[in-house]
């Protein structure tokens, strides 16, 4: 996400199945320049339920359709301060 961007995820759990929608509000200052962008997105969940893996849906910028892998990993089951802080920043990739 860029600087400023926020992003929302709205999901139903059917067994190892999670299916819903997202919505990512863009920085004004970002490539983005403030856009809404929505879509789907439908996950697996892994038999230890610390992984879940599926792909997303939405429109892009030049109005096509895009899809991509989705990836959401347990971490740390730590909320201190310090841990908070630590995956506060956008993941390197």
């Amino acid at each position: 996400l860029d600087p400023g961007s926020s992003l929302s995820l709205d999901l139903s759990v059917e067994r190892n199945v999670i299916t819903g929608t997202w919505r990512e509000r863009t920085g004004p200052e970002g490539y983005y320049i403030g856009a809404t962008y929505h879509g789907a997105m439908q996950l697996l969940a892994q038999p230890t339920g610390r992984r879940l893996i599926g792909k997303w849906v939405g429109f892009g910028k030049d109005m096509d359709v895009n899809s991509g892998p989705w990836e959401l990993s347990f971490l740390n089951r730590s909320t201190t301060p310090a841990v908070i802080e630590r995956y506060a920043e956008p993941p390197t990739v």
